[in-house]
Order: C-alpha cells, then structure tokens, then sequence
C-alpha cells in the first residue's frame, strides 16, 4: 500500500473540515441553567414512562434508548450548532444514563456503592482516550466527528455516574433528598471557587460540574416529585416533568433566537480554521 501525498491528504483534511463550526454551546449561564433542568427531567421523566405510564423499566428503557439514538444521528448530520436539536439530545441522553443505572440498581439488584466507582472509572478511560487522540479536551472545538463521538460518550458516562452517586447519597446512605440537592450545589460552589480563585484549569472546572450538576438536577427532581411522606414535596413525576420541560422549551426558544450562547470563535474565519487544520495535518503528519 502506497501513502498518499501528504499535501493532497492535507487538503482533503481542509476540504473536509473547514466548514465545520463548533457544535456546542458555549457555557453560560444558560447552559447550567438548562443542563440542570434536563437532568431533573431526566430523572422524573424516567419515573414518569416507568411508573406512571407501566412501561416498565425495560420497555422505557428501549423506548428511550431509540428515541436518543434518533436525535444523536441529527445531531452529528447538522454542520453547526442547532440550540433546539442539541437539548434535545442532552434530555434523552440524561433520561438514557439515568435508565442505565436503574437497570443495573433496580433490575438487576448492582448495588450503586459499586456503579458509582464503575462508571467513575469508565468516565476516566474515556477522558484518557480523547487526550491520547485529541491532546485537547476543549469544549470549544467539537468540530470532528471523532471529537463529537468522545463528547457524547462522556456526557452518557456523566449521566450515568451522576446517576449512580446521586443515588448513593440520597438513598443507600439515607440523608433525604433535599440534604442531597444541598451538598451537590455545595459541591459545584466548592469547583466553582476553585476555578475562579485557584485558577482550577476550564477543562477539568467544567466537567467536574458538569458530573456534579447531573445529581443536583436529580435531586431536585425526585424532592419536588417524590412523595410528602418521604420528606419531599410530592408534586408528582408529571407536574414535574410539565414544569421542567415548558422552562427548558422557553429557554432554548430564547437561545435560538438571541444566539446568546454560540462560541465565539463560530464568527472566525475559514482562513484560520484552514491554518489550524493544516497545523493538525502536519501535527499528525509527524
């Protein structure tokens, strides 16, 4: 087998991804706000299909898991951010990783003092992948295919261990629902102060709340649905599920119509993405 020119592999390369623009949202204060918001839905939307409805947990999580397979094909087809098609996927992949620990807890009796470190250290293996392919783990430039493949695989993983440790604390360690909302925001305050004071690095700030913020929206989700009897306010799954997901609609019609949460680099020109992407080539090259 021959090798190609490098040039002509290069240009392909260019060709390819020249084009492409960052395919996530900035993070804001929006984007905390919706990303908790999904995970509560996640939550209570899960218990909503599983008990309200009786599907049960193996037809909800069939159901779910096609529905997230549909909304991640239009995801990767779209070229750039889309606000509406990207939550969209973020809300079923979050009741996804949520149904994946359910089915391990509940169906087949795994307690969570064991998912939590299993997924915790699934997360791990796929950070190191993305570096060992990547050498970046930015946000700001899922501009790949590849690069999107190892977004998603470890927000399902975050869900997932969110999920898990959530659960530990709430209900295997029995502190109660709203003790559990209380020590997760505390948890994100301590990251926050972190990456604000102790110049904590954006990568690792982000993801360490973006783990975090999946049990605090579970949290408040199974406080404000659960039972009064349990400590919560017993609103029930649906009026939960209604509420959240009006708030998340409201939120991402804002976003698409200000645009206020698309990266700033989207306005940069094909002119530096070309001389990025040949540096990458030759990168690679080499």
């Amino acid at each position: 087998m021959t090798s190609e020119p490098t040039a002509s592999r290069e240009q392909r390369y260019v060709d390819r991804y020249a084009h492409l623009v960052n395919k996530v949202p900035e993070v804001t204060l929006y984007f905390w706000l919706i990303k908790v918001l999904c995970t509560t839905v996640g939550e209570t939307f899960a218990d909503y299909l599983n008990e309200t409805l009786g599907f049960g947990l193996t037809n909800t999580t069939v159901v779910l898991g096609l529905a997230f397979l549909v909304a991640l094909a239009a995801q990767f087809r779209v070229r750039r951010y889309v606000p509406a098609l990207y939550w969209q996927t973020v809300v079923l992949i979050s009741v996804f990783g949520t149904l994946i620990t359910d089915n391990l807890t509940d169906g087949h009796g795994v307690p969570t003092s064991v998912t939590t470190p299993i997924f915790a250290v699934l997360l791990a293996l796929t950070f190191l992948a993305w570096w060992t392919v990547e050498r970046t783990l930015s946000i700001h430039t899922i501009r790949t295919p590849r690069r999107e493949a190892f977004y998603w695989l470890t927000i399902l993983f975050t869900f997932a261990l969110g999920t898990a440790g959530g659960d530990l604390l709430s209900e295997q360690l029995g502190l109660g629902y709203l003790v559990a909302v209380l020590i997760f925001a505390g948890a994100i305050a301590v990251v926050a102060l972190a990456h604000y004071g102790l110049r904590l690095g954006a990568v690792v700030s982000f993801w360490l709340a973006y783990i975090l913020t999946r049990p605090l929206g579970a949290s408040i989700g199974d406080y404000m649905s659960q039972a009064r009897h349990d400590g919560a306010l017993g609103l029930g799954t649906t009026a939960t599920s209604v509420i959240f997901l009006g708030t998340i609609l409201a939120l991402v019609v804002f976003l698409t119509v200000t645009r206020s949460d698309v990266t700033a680099d989207e306005e940069y020109d094909a002119e530096s993405m070309l001389a990025e992407a040949e540096a990458e080539a030759h990168h690679h090259h080499h």
